[in-house]
């Protein structure tokens, strides 16, 4: 299955009313004001996305507005994350019916599968659709490894397109490339990994920071690959305390703190996320306005 899928892909934030209600103008002002800073493509309801916080039917509704905004300007692809393989499946098919481009497909939720669990439940949610499908790698957060052997052994299942590499193990880009060759699209999945994923080989970097920061995200992955790595380096160092964020328990409250302090969005989170408070927020909020005096291009 030939797709084209390249460049930066936020894992966009779902806003949401201070009342914790589903915001979906907000969150199309979001997604369209992130395709006018020029990202190659949209993944909705990943982690950053909060999928696990929204309801079926809500999920459904991001979708539709989503497709909406976007319009066909970049791909648009939605995070599968569910405790079910069956409610996967679903989901999978509604998704389809939506007008995605792609799936991005986590391993079943709650549950630590091994291998052959993980195995099945990705095969048996690609049997469901005809999309497209990125699998996402995220033993730190969901406890379940693919490893390059599984993802050789997966390789014969079209549909599975795309590697979603966020192990945090950058040498895992190379095993990849050594076990399975050129057989998928690998994108980059850690931000503060981002640069080193490139030069190994990713084609791609799904981006939690490219809420706040789109244009400098943009900068760093232009630079990477056009092989200026010695102004890449300069930008990167500058992004790398922000990045770290993207790596945390409370990333998505970070990331939506940093879109607030940028005016991009709400920092509002659904719980059992809280708001960030105390000396943690000053932290949180040196780092990020530190980020903001000195960010690439601005005058002094």
């Amino acid at each position: 299955m030939a797709v084209n899928w390249h460049g930066v892909y936020p894992a966009v934030t779902t806003e949401f009313h201070a009342d914790q209600a589903l915001d979906l103008p907000a969150t199309a002002k979001h997604i369209d004001s992130l395709i006018k800073s020029g990202v190659h493509g949209m993944i909705v309801l990943g982690t950053v996305g909060e999928n696990c916080s929204l309801e079926y039917s809500e999920k459904l509704a991001v979708l539709k507005t989503a497709k909406e905004v976007i319009a066909g300007r970049v791909p648009l692809l939605t995070g599968v994350a569910e405790c079910t393989t069956a409610t996967a499946c679903k989901y999978a098919v509604d998704a389809q019916k939506a007008g995605v481009d792609g799936l991005m497909v986590l391993p079943a939720m709650v549950y630590k599968p091994d291998g052959r669990e993980v195995m099945t439940h990705f095969r048996t949610v690609a049997k469901a659709t005809n999309l497209p499908i990125m699998i996402y790698n995220n033993p730190v957060a969901y406890a379940a490894d693919i490893t390059p052997e599984m993802f050789k052994e997966m390789a014969d299942e079209p549909n599975f397109v795309a590697i979603k590499e966020s192990s945090e193990n950058v040498r895992r880009i190379t095993d990849i490339k050594n076990v399975c060759g050129d057989r998928y699209i690998l994108f980059g999945g850690v931000d503060d990994l981002a640069l080193e994923s490139a030069m190994l080989g990713a084609t791609g970097w799904v981006s939690g920071l490219v809420n706040a920061f789109p244009e400098e995200n943009r900068l760093l992955w232009d630079l990477a690959k056009a092989g200026k790595y010695e102004e890449a380096v300069k930008v990167y160092r500058w992004y790398t305390p922000l990045l770290h964020l993207d790596t945390l328990p409370k990333l998505v409250q970070y990331i939506k703190l940093c879109n607030a302090e940028c005016g991009l969005g709400s920092e509002t989170t659904r719980a059992p996320r809280l708001p960030i408070i105390g000396k943690e927020r000053e932290d949180v909020l040196k780092i990020i306005r530190d980020a903001i005096k000195t960010r690439p291009g601005k005058k002094a």
